[in-house]
């Protein structure tokens, strides 16, 4: 693990804990998405961030008036620490690091949802029901459109794959069937 992965997780835990006093877990959460969303997306943002020759207070200024009344105090003050102590850097692995003590800790886990057409929230709930009984957590899925599955899905919870598409099923058949002549 990177020198940089292991500070992210001890902000992450901090964070964690200060979120869950306060019961804003989920709210921290997608602010923090929001937050390293806007930084990606934004190049001249993400550049002055990383200027090493403009002050953290210059920076703090700065994504303090832009962000003035969007996050919670308890993400301005870690954004503060972050900027004060240069590990901006690290917030996309804080991000991740926070989701994960906060998965373990509240029983929750994100599924990815790969399907050959748009699944309505309905179906979208069905599916993580279904995952969620196997697994033993709440699961919150995601849609992703993948025009190469053929038909059926794919679920995607971690580091587990569920394959049930076509696609796949057709891979594993194919599989067998070499194993079999290659005897």
């Amino acid at each position: 693990m990177s020198q940089d992965a292991v500070v992210a997780k001890r902000y992450a835990k901090a964070l964690f804990e200060v979120a869950l006093e306060e019961n804003k877990t989920l709210e921290v959460e997608e602010e923090l998405k929001a937050l390293v969303s806007a930084l990606a997306s934004d190049s001249d943002l993400g550049r002055f961030i990383s200027t090493p020759k403009i002050s953290g207070e210059d920076k703090l200024a700065v994504l303090k008036k832009a962000l003035e009344g969007k996050l919670s105090s308890v993400v301005i003050n870690t954004l503060e620490l972050l900027v004060e102590r240069g590990r901006m850097s690290i917030l996309a692995e804080l991000l991740d690091s926070y989701i994960k003590i906060e998965g373990e800790s509240l029983g929750l886990a994100d599924a990815t949802v790969y399907s050959t057409f748009e699944l309505d929230e309905r179906e979208l709930n069905a599916v993580a029901e279904e995952f969620g009984a196997l697994s033993g957590r709440k699961i919150r899925a995601t849609n992703v459109i993948d025009k190469s599955l053929l038909g059926g899905l794919k679920v995607v919870i971690g580091d587990t794959l569920y394959d049930g598409s076509l696609s796949g099923k057709l891979e594993r058949l194919e599989k067998s069937f070499n194993d079999k002549h290659r005897r």
